[in-house]
């Protein structure tokens, strides 16, 4: 008779039960009570709620922004992780070790930090605003902010797949005849997509529901630089419990809505590097 696999964790039981009990008090209970409250608001008046002129404007703004954002970080973040594996350079273990920095700093010091950089008289804004470059107070300032907090997730997904990527296939490649080019794009780049969209997910849902780095940056001029998620904070500040309930499950439905997309994309990467 086989002896049973030996496991350090308790039995299936326990930890089924704990991680069940864990999931439900931190997210299904949560998204359960909003939407329960959500569903005492009569149809009519929920969508009367959540399709203002103002939250239309705020979710066009926050969904625009984080996409363009999620795209930014795909991109440099994948080169970031790129250059912080493949090369050894001074000061490379300094530039890993910042990487983590959003992590770590607050959002709210670090949106103070990026509408000081971009005024007109801050350090950037100074030679950004004359050439028409305008960061602080407009949308870009916060597609600025929604990048500064998604970029980790991008680089961080896609290092330990370009660490453990076997040097000898493409050396392969190369041997069989292959240039740098032809090789990138038929063996490296079809490992890479997976990851990359998994952290494209990742900064795109970090950044549709960020508000600490956004508030001082955006400047929240209604119908211009205003968020969702900071509409929500005005309308509970307005006491208008069912406003803010209204826009935070289209916030909720749209974003998981969006996951799913990306997931089933990244399900179909995943198949076509294999």
């Amino acid at each position: 008779m086989a002896d049973k696999k030996f496991n350090v964790l308790p039995g299936f039981g326990l930890t089924m039960g704990f991680t069940l009990f864990y999931l439900s008090a931190i997210v299904l209970i949560p998204v359960g009570f909003l939407v329960i409250r959500a569903l005492e608001i009569s149809p009519s008046e929920f969508w009367r709620l959540a399709t203002t002129d103002r939250a239309l404007m705020a979710y066009k703004l926050t969904f625009g922004a984080s996409f363009i954002a999620a795209i930014a970080n795909a991109i440099f973040g994948t080169l970031l992780a790129w250059v912080l594996v493949r090369y050894e350079f001074p000061g490379r273990r300094l530039i890993d070790a910042m990487v983590d920095f959003p992590f770590a700093l607050p959002t709210a010091v670090a949106g103070l930090t990026l509408a000081d950089l971009f005024t007109q008289h801050g350090w950037l804004g100074r030679y950004l605003v004359p050439l028409g470059i305008k960061g602080a107070f407009t949308p870009l300032g916060v597609v600025i902010a929604l990048t500064f907090v998604g970029m980790p997730f991008v680089v961080r997904t896609l290092q330990p797949v370009l660490e453990n990527f076997e040097r000898e296939v493409e050396e392969a490649s190369a041997t069989l005849g292959a240039g740098r080019l032809r090789t990138f794009v038929s063996v490296i780049a079809p490992s890479l997509l997976p990851p990359i969209i998994t952290g494209f997910a990742l900064a795109f849902a970090r950044a549709i529901g960020e508000y600490g780095s956004v508030v001082f940056i955006s400047g929240n001029l209604p119908y211009k630089t205003e968020i969702a998620p900071y509409l929500i904070w005005m309308r509970l500040e307005e006491f208008d419990y069912a406003g803010a309930i209204a826009l935070a499950v289209v916030l909720l439905m749209i974003s998981f809505a969006l996951l799913a997309v990306v997931n089933l994309i990244e399900r179909w990467a995943s198949k076509f590097a294999n």
